[in-house]
């Protein structure tokens, strides 16, 4: 359920398109005259099976590659210089990419797919390298999510309820939590925190 929060300001972007995400920081920051936290949750996935190799079109390959994997990195580059002011009072300022459990194990709703979400990490990883101490960067690679645009999605549900160790997928509500955590702590960076219900381990 989305919730309106009182003190929020909503700025509407394409973040297939460069210009766009450069307003999309700069609006940002006009409002609130500072910027100490980056999550970088807009993703987009196309559903093709993994043995439909010829379905996996360039054009495929590049629509995801530009929002899953460019966009974030160049929303961390136009917002490098506001996150380094967080620094400078007194906490690093923070960067949390979501990812997916598709970028760490060979699963996934497309190739094309899960290989931008494992790029997604290791950018991940590499930023944490170049930008420390001032800035912290880490991501959250969730399994399934309860969605409206997962809710057709039987096998996927039947797989997390019967053989994740927590019987279910996650909620928002989870998500959220652990994106929490990552932005909460002052030391943790470099890190891809696998939030599938411990699917991973079975």
């Amino acid at each position: 359920m989305a919730r309106e929060l009182g003190s929020a300001a909503y700025v509407q972007a394409d973040l297939a398109h460069d210009a766009d995400r450069v307003r999309l920081v700069r609006e940002a920051i006009a409002v609130w005259g500072r910027l100490d936290v980056l999550v970088n949750n807009a993703g987009i996935s196309r559903v093709i099976p993994h043995a439909d190799l010829a379905a996996a079109t360039p054009d495929v390959w590049q629509e995801l590659h530009e929002v899953n994997v460019i966009a974030p990195f160049r929303l961390v580059t136009e917002a490098q210089s506001a996150l380094r002011d967080a620094a400078l009072r007194g906490r690093p300022g923070c960067v949390v990419n979501v990812s997916s459990h598709a970028g760490v194990r060979p699963k996934g709703a497309s190739i094309p797919y899960a290989a931008t979400k494992a790029a997604l990490n290791h950018v991940t990883r590499l930023l944490a390298v170049t930008l420390a101490p001032d800035i912290r960067v880490n991501a959250v690679a969730p399994g399934l999510v309860d969605t409206p645009l997962t809710a057709d999605w039987t096998q996927a549900r039947q797989l997390w309820k019967e053989r994740s160790p927590m019987r279910r997928a996650a909620s928002p509500e989870d998500i959220a939590q652990a994106v929490a955590v990552l932005v909460a702590s002052d030391y943790l960076t470099g890190e891809v925190l696998l939030s599938d219900g411990g699917l991973n381990l079975v």
